[in-house]
């Protein structure tokens, strides 16, 4: 590849995460009420990953291709059809105590139902699955999207979600879920579980592509070949807009990025969308440019900030409560998902209101990617006097690296710390914080 900025080792892929940070549908809106509700089950599944082979059996979380509008109260109902608990993880969902998995909701006995409300308080890109008690299971399982749409219009013509997800295939043709040792398996990639996709543009159209990172374990960068990619939102909170870097956007798992791209390549062309995994670079998707006339005489002029969600714009860090959290290192007060006991001493209290500082050092020989539930936060600049212009739930920290974050306890309740090194064997480690 002729760029330099894709041709991207393991080490310089996971380098820069610290500061840069579908399946058959069921019905989701029921028309007589004035409450959208979403139906989501937890079944078994497959998806073809070996061209001319049969399908892999695979668990998966079902449900319509969803998407709500910022203010609304969603009422989800959550089936179990697994023969195993399941408890279903949202991921960039802020201030919903009832929805918060483990410390609030337990485990979802099989054959079982629940339902549990949800308000609507952000726009954004949201995700959902079932990996919390993931590790070591019969089969590995896919995520889910949730897209909240702005209360206010947003100038673009299309509205694209890219679900990126991985696997680890047997020589059989079977997968294997995270948390086991991968041995003599290969990685294969889907974006909206397909092994390629089209995108269909005509010329000055304005997409918005949400990329997300469903991988299991793997930090990925994206690339879309000869067009510029505006960042517009990380982790489904607006951020001020930029540039990425020779069009490359690094996501760390989980992670969620909202880009506007405006077609300007020739009538009749394609150009790749590459996946870089650390290792390899691998086409997952095509910007097919339609040989129709273009949708407007020019481009757009440059995409404003998204709607603000309302989160804070300044944080007071004179008065911070300030905690050091080590990850990556001996479990100490970490536990994996399946041992987690509220019982166990939260890894900090604060009042709410309160700025909290949270000191990240990973003590692991390999990134570890770290996720907060509850709220969002700021990235802070090495020397605690700022901070990055966006909000993040998930951050990739460098082997040996402390980073530094911050939010505004807003939401009282008990919510959940993730850690989990980039590797496909690591297990997934748990604690949880309250704000009282």
């Amino acid at each position: 590849m002729a760029d330099r900025i894709f041709r991207l080792d393991r080490r310089d892929l996971l380098a820069g995460l610290g500061a840069t940070a579908l399946a058959p549908a069921l019905p989701s809106i029921a028309a007589a009420q004035a409450r959208p509700t979403l139906a989501l089950q937890a079944k078994a599944s497959v998806i073809a990953l070996r061209p001319g082979a049969p399908a892999t059996p695979i668990w998966t979380l079902e449900g319509a291709a969803f998407r709500f509008k910022r203010g609304e109260t969603l009422e989800v109902t959550f089936a179990n059809g697994l023969p195993v608990p399941a408890v279903a993880s949202w991921r960039g969902l802020d201030g919903v105590p009832a929805a918060e998995p483990l410390a609030t909701r337990a485990p979802l006995a099989s054959a079982a139902r629940e339902t549990l409300v949800i308000p609507l308080r952000h726009a954004g890109t949201f995700l959902c699955d079932l990996r919390l008690l993931g590790d070591g299971q019969a089969r590995p399982s896919r995520a889910l999207p949730l897209i909240v749409s702005e209360s206010e219009p947003v100038a673009v013509d299309r509205d694209e979600v890219l679900l990126i997800e991985d696997w680890r295939l047997r020589p059989d043709g079977s997968a294997i879920a995270p948390g086991l040792d991968p041995g003599d398996t290969v990685p294969a990639y889907t974006i909206n579980g397909l092994a390629v996709l089209d995108i269909p543009a005509r010329v000055h159209q304005r997409l918005r592509l949400r990329f997300i990172n469903g991988c299991q374990r793997t930090t990925i960068a994206v690339k879309i070949e000869n067009h510029d990619v505006r960042v517009m939102a990380l982790d489904g909170q607006p951020a001020e807009p930029f540039l990425a870097r020779g069009g490359a956007l690094v996501l760390a798992p989980g992670t969620r990025i909202d880009a506007f791209v405006d077609a300007t390549a020739a009538p009749g062309t394609n150009s790749s969308i590459l996946l870089h995994d650390g290792k390899d670079a691998r086409p997952i998707a095509r910007l097919v440019t339609s040989a129709e006339p273009a949708l407007r005489a020019g481009p757009l002029p440059a995409a404003l900030p998204l709607p603000s969600n309302g989160l804070p714009a300044r944080l007071d860090l004179k008065s911070a409560l300030r905690v050091d959290l080590s990850l990556g290192g001996p479990p100490a007060d970490w536990v994996t998902p399946a041992n987690f006991a509220i019982s166990a001493a939260p890894a900090f209290r604060a009042k709410a209101g309160r700025i909290v500082v949270l000191a990240l050092t990973n003590r692991a020989a390999i990134p570890t990617v770290f996720h907060l539930h509850g709220h969002h936060f700021r990235l802070l600049d090495r020397l605690d006097d700022g901070w990055k212009p966006f909000l993040l739930d998930t951050l990739a920290i460098d082997p040996g690296q402390t980073q530094r974050i911050a939010f505004a306890a807003e939401f009282a309740g008990r919510w959940l710390i993730e850690s989990v090194a980039t590797d496909w064997a690591a297990p997934r480690l748990v604690r949880w914080y309250s704000v009282e």
